[in-house]
Parts: structure tokens; C-alpha cells; sequence
């Protein structure tokens, strides 16, 4: 019934999808994570970048093929954000990596429009929630975050509410807080993995990648400083909690129109 998540906080180079795929194998051999799921940032093979059109991969590209290589090695799942071209169109595109193979994605959501990437990227249109050993767990995408409707919890459908981002420091104060708001509200806990170091574009990044219970407190706190970290959440302790105090039942009823 228990959970083992890795996340992965680093700086990443600038639009070089080859030498972050690199950083990223040797981090992780480094490492050698014990775990059932690793978690990377927001377009972590490129850092948050507008240039898609010479940037973006195939959807069954050189950074998918890599996943399925390092989720195999590793014998858990791989997530984090990547930029894809599909059909015409352009997606912020999460992926979901299983160990053997299989995979799913998510496609950004909200699209963070004061960097004008709703002019570059299509939006998703589809909340995901995927199964590992037990658990159900939501994986969205950076300003998701602030968008609490979309995260919303409806009937306990997941355990985890997992955000992968690239956060500037300028904003670290919504980040925190808005990640312990979205485990109180959602009885749920909920896992901030964001990059360090400063983009292409000068925009530094505090990291701060967190993992919280579902009472609010943290259970993993990093600062600005590159590093892997492994920690084991307890299924009995959530459902302990939320028998105890059933929010959920007197949630509102809505629909996403």
C-alpha cells in the first residue's frame, strides 16, 4: 500500500534536448533510485521555451524512446513534460512511462498566456488519472495549479495530485502555497517537482519542489539547491484520514461544462 517517488530537481540546458536527455541519465545512474515512480520537470528537454516549431519532437520521438529506456532500467514509472508536434498542432505534453513500456500523455491544460504560450501551444482538453501499484494519481502541468476546478478531487478519484513545472522564482510564493492549498482541499497529497537555475530568457527558478500530506504540512521541502530525492507516502495513512474526516461527502456538485 505504500508509494516510493523520486523527484528530480536540477537546472537544465537551454533548448538541448540531447544534452538534458544526458544530464538526466547520468543523474539517475548516479543516483540508482529504489523507487515506483520518478518524476522530472516541465519540458525538461528543453526548459520553457516558445520555439517549437524548431524545437518540438514527433510524438513517438527521440525523448519518448528514452523514457521507455530509462523506465525500463529503473523498473518504475518516468513523468515529466516535453514539448510534441501531433497532427498540425503543438502540446506541452506530459508522459506517463511505464516501466514495460505502455505509456499515456496529458496535454497542458491552461497554458500560461503572460509568456505567450497559448499562441504557440494547443490546449488539452483531458484530465488523466493512471494507476500504480494501488494508488490513482493525477498528473497536470505548471499553471494548472492555480486552476483549482481542474484539479478538483471529485469522489476521491485520485491519491496523488502530482505537478510538474517550471516556476520562476519571481512567483515561488504562489508555487508553495498553492501546492499546500491543493492537498488541504483535496485531501490528497501532492507532489511540486520544479527545475532550478536561470533560462535562455534570464528567468531564474528557486526550485522548491515539495511533496505535502494531505493535512497541509510537508513532508519534503528542497530549496534552490540540484538534487534526487526518494521519499515513501503510506496509502493506510491517507485512507486512515479521510475516513476520519470526510470532507469529500459535502463537496459541491459541479460538471466541467
Amino acid at each position: 500500500m505504500d508509494l516510493r517517488i523520486t523527484i528530480v530537481q536540477t537546472a537544465l540546458h537551454w533548448q538541448d534536448a540531447e544534452k538534458n536527455r544526458t544530464m538526466f541519465s547520468e543523474k539517475l545512474a548516479a543516483a540508482a533510485p529504489q523507487t515506483d515512480l520518478i518524476v522530472l520537470p516541465e519540458m525538461f528537454t528543453t526548459g520553457f521555451s516558445m520555439e517549437a516549431e524548431a524545437l518540438a519532437e514527433e510524438a513517438a520521438g527521440s525523448t519518448l524512446l528514452w523514457m521507455q529506456q530509462e523506465a525500463k532500467k529503473y523498473q518504475a514509472v518516468l513523468t515529466g513534460s516535453v514539448m510534441v508536434k501531433e497532427n498540425g498542432h503543438y502540446y506541452n505534453r506530459l508522459y506517463w512511462v511505464r516501466p514495460d513500456g505502455p505509456y499515456v500523455h496529458y496535454n497542458k491544460k491552461h497554458l500560461f498566456r503572460m509568456a505567450k504560450e497559448h499562441h504557440t501551444y494547443s490546449t488539452g482538453g483531458e484530465k488523466i488519472v493512471v494507476e500504480l501499484n494501488g494508488w490513482n494519481i493525477c498528473p497536470l502541468v505548471c499553471y494548472d495549479l492555480r486552476f483549482p476546478v481542474w484539479s478538483r478531487n471529485v469522489s476521491n478519484s485520485y491519491d496523488l495530485l502530482l505537478y510538474v513545472a517550471n516556476w520562476p522564482q519571481a512567483r515561488s510564493l504562489a508555487w508553495r502555497s498553492l501546492l499546500q492549498a491543493r492537498a488541504i482541499e483535496n485531501v490528497a497529497y501532492v507532489a511540486g517537482v520544479n527545475r532550478v537555475g536561470t533560462d535562455g530568457n534570464n528567468h531564474p527558478y528557486s526550485g522548491d519542489s515539495a511533496i505535502i500530506h494531505p493535512k497541509g504540512h510537508h513532508l519534503l521541502q528542497t530549496s534552490q539547491i540540484e538534487g534526487i530525492h526518494s521519499l515513501t507516502l503510506s496509502k493506510q495513512e491517507l485512507l486512515e484520514f479521510r475516513q476520519a474526516f470526510p470532507a469529500h461527502l459535502d463537496a459541491d456538485a459541479f460538471r466541467l461544462g
